[in-house]
């Protein structure tokens, strides 16, 4: 069989054209819904994407010169800009040569992570070929070049092609060498099986908290857990930086940052400054002090805005305290300069941005956003912003100070977890958005897609969709980058932790791009470099030693699950969606072991909530259901669902006596009920079991109620129990007796168990 052999034949029409273009740029055709039906992509919606990523399609012309000058450009470059290779196999890399240079000499040489090298030489007629391609007059071949052996890591890679008396033909690359797997602990790789909590930082609190959870709360809920369940892990949402302005900048999911986390979760009286500080000490013992610490923490919700007013007053006092070591030259200044060298420009910017934010707010009240402030601060490589960053120096180092104490306290929490008993410790979550109008997006605008955002095509949930109003991620400037973004993304979510969720895994495979002002159903799914991406994902996991859970819900086509599981990537099962194709709830054995299995997400009804509606009422009261026939059907429909439960439960003889459980039976979440699901799903064979907390203490209200913002008090509600109380409460201790036998039962526990 001959080598393949690309050429470019111009697009005789307008739909032929853009039907190539869509498929050039990853724009799939059609994709098929929840519901089994085929959506096609209107013309109209491939015209408006490839807009948006910088493809002209004014005209004929344009699209075909387009799809021309895409081919040439990959052609002429020697090397592509990133080479993600298996380190289990000898490491090739593809080269493209004109034909006229085929019987050369390529030297390559490849720069080591560690700071070695491995250089070689090769007769470019020795080396197989893969393609070809006839451009503009010119053939080219494709040839596979062999490197050897390299060791994990991100390295570079540079080859040179000599051409007589004019200077040599040169190509430079990242060469990222990467694991077949994730990382996975040994005695998960056989039968054994692990629990945790899932549980919101924020609605972590105690008597010595400052109106929300922090690192020194989460230290505590680790030990408790491990004490109390012999568990493995905390689970949190997303850490990541948000504005802390209600109602809109709260959740943890549209961050202004997905590289920094919040201040809020700083323990403050923890910190070193503030105890050297005679002023901050001072200032925390005054009556007005005490009594909006004690007003926070009585509220049922957590108050951001207030939160963040308190505790950044206090951690500028804890600043200027540190500023005096600073100055000097301190053991604590020389660790704070090394935190700061490591992190590079990612840091700057973002301190950078939350100063200029901050600075410019106070000046015009009515400036929420960047893409509202002055013209020459919009742009980070400006002069203005150049000279703001001089001139403001202290406040931008405030803001860097605030992301050491984090990462020092977050640190800690991991370690004191660990120490408890956790086996894994804190389970950390990554963010699919960003906020638009955030930190990333004002120092990484190149980097996402202008003029579309990401969604989901109809579903149970949304049957006309979901607009997620975020930009997607722009595909080829990041791999032109070598992915350094992505994997920084992914390396600060790992650190200080032992597992990772990554929310919609799916993004790896392919993203769905709403166009303009087109609702979420006229949108198309765009691929991405699916294997590069997780082939990333599994290096960073096996270097930090973290766990992958990939929240694989909603829309997923079978192939994706086939290939997440082959990387080592754990699934994500939810008990309410596990039903077979008779609509009837499998049973505990079906469910796949390379998973992780939960009884609820944040974004859908408590155990408590499910069963007495309280989610169909929320969604009422917030004019989510557009009329009361849609009410009256939705609980029709819950009591049918609820049926299914029992009689799953009653077939795994999970609930007590004989024969069949009627709904009538069980008007609420009886103790015996609330302890069938947990052993049902305990005796999954999944590998982790995540029971959520408004599930462990039978909360009605759950955290998120998507489709609503001000409507509804989302991400901002507190646990029913105090640390203090988990810790004391003879109700907690009864609860938790029936948890720890249904996780031991189930073979849920730690090889070495704290002692009780």
């Amino acid at each position: 069989m001959g080598i393949p052999a690309i050429t470019f034949t111009p697009a005789k029409d307008f739909p032929e054209a853009l039907s190539r273009a869509g498929a050039m740029w990853g724009i799939e055709p059609e994709y098929w819904d929840i519901f089994g039906k085929r959506h096609v992509a209107a013309p109209e919606v491939q015209k408006e994407i490839l807009q948006s990523i910088g493809v002209p399609t004014d005209s004929l012309a344009h699209v075909n010169q387009a799809m021309e000058d895409g081919l040439w450009r990959e052609w002429t470059a020697v090397v592509a800009p990133v080479c993600v290779v298996s380190g289990e196999n000898p490491i090739e890399a593809t080269v493209r040569v004109p034909e006229a240079l085929a019987g050369g000499t390529l030297r390559s040489e490849v720069q080591l992570e560690d700071g070695g090298t491995a250089a070689a030489e090769h007769k470019l007629k020795s080396l197989p070929a893969t393609r070809r391609a006839q451009l503009r007059g010119q053939a080219f071949v494709e040839k596979r070049l062999p490197l050897g052996e390299a060791p994990l890591g991100y390295h570079r890679l540079r080859v040179s092609i000599a051409r007589g008396g004019e200077a040599p033909l040169e190509g430079e690359a990242w060469l990222i060498v990467t694991p077949d797997r994730a990382y996975l602990p040994l005695e998960l790789r056989g039968s054994e099986k692990r629990a945790g909590l899932y549980a919101s930082l924020y609605a972590i609190h105690s008597s010595r908290s400052w109106g929300c959870g922090d690192f020194s709360d989460l230290e505590r809920l680790a030990a408790w857990l491990a004490r109390e369940a012999n568990g493995s892990f905390v689970a949190l949402n997303p850490l990541h930086a948000i504005h802390n302005r209600e109602p809109y900048n709260t959740s943890p999911y549209m961050p202004i940052s997905i590289f920094y986390r919040n201040f809020i979760y700083l323990d403050i009286e923890r910190i070193p400054d503030y105890q050297a500080s005679a002023c901050a000490r001072k200032l925390r013992a005054s009556p007005n002090v005490e009594a909006e610490i004690r007003a926070l923490n009585e509220s049922d919700l957590v108050e951001y805005q207030r939160v963040a007013r308190l505790k950044k007053a206090f951690l500028r006092l804890a600043f200027r305290q540190f500023l005096k070591e600073y100055r000097t030259g301190g053991e604590r200044a020389r660790q704070f300069q090394e935190f700061i060298t490591s992190e590079r420009d990612l840091l700057d910017g973002f301190a950078t941005y939350c100063a200029l934010d901050e600075w410019i707010h106070k000046r015009q009240r009515d400036v929420w956003t960047w893409n509202n402030w002055p013209p020459e601060y919009q742009d980070p490589s400006s002069e203005a912003t150049r000279r703001f960053k001089e001139e403001h120096w202290r406040s931008v180092l405030f803001y860097k100070y605030a992301q050491w104490l984090i990462d020092l306290q977050a640190a800690e929490a991991q370690a004191a977890a660990r120490r408890s008993g956790l086996g894994i410790g804190v389970f950390h979550d990554l963010a699919l958005a960003v906020d638009g109008f955030g930190a990333d997006l004002w120092a990484y605008r190149p980097f996402y897609v202008s003029g579309c955002r990401v969604g989901a095509p109809p579903d149970d949930f949304s049957p006309n969709g979901q607009d997620w109003s975020f930009p997607p991620p722009a595909s080829e400037r990041h791999f032109q980058n070598g992915y350094q973004l992505f994997r920084d993304s992914i390396r600060k979510a790992c650190r200080h932790g032992g597992a990772l969720r990554i929310d919609h895994v799916m993004r790896f495979f392919r993203l769905f791009w709403i166009p303009g002002g087109k609702k979420p159903a006229s949108g198309a799914y765009v691929r991405d470099r699916h294997e590069d991406l997780i082939r990333v994902l599994a290096l960073e996991s096996v270097r930090n030693q973290v766990v992958v859970v990939g929240e694989d819900l909603g829309t997923v086509e079978p192939k994706i699950r086939e290939i997440l599981t082959k990387f080592g990537i754990l699934g994500y099962r939810v008990f309410y969606f596990e039903k077979n194709k008779q609509g009837e709830f499998r049973p505990p054995q079906e469910y796949p072991r390379p998973a992780l299995v939960s009884s609820t997400t944040h974004d859908l009804p408590t155990l408590v909530g499910f069963w007495t509606g309280r989610d169909i009422d929320a969604r009422r009261e917030a004019k989510v259901l557009p009329d009361e026939k849609s009410y009256k059907q939705a609980i029709k429909d819950r009591r049918r669902e609820k049926q299914k439960i029992l009689d799953a439960l009653a077939g795994s003889r999970l609930l007590p006596g004989v024969g069949r459980k009627s709904v009538d039976d069980y008007p609420e979440v009886t103790p015996e009920l609330h302890k069938a699901v947990i052993s049902f799903l305990a005796s999954t064979p999944s590998v982790l079991l995540a029971i959520n907390q408004e599930d462990l203490t039978k909360e009605r209200e759950q955290q998120n109620l998507p489709g609503t913002t001000a409507e509804h008090p989302n991400w901002r509600r507190k646990m029913r129990y105090s640390i203090d109380e988990l810790e004391t409460s003879d109700e907690v201790r009864e609860m938790m007796a029936t948890v720890r036998a249904a996780l031991k039962r189930a073979g849920r526990r730690e090889h070495a168990a704290p002692k009780r």
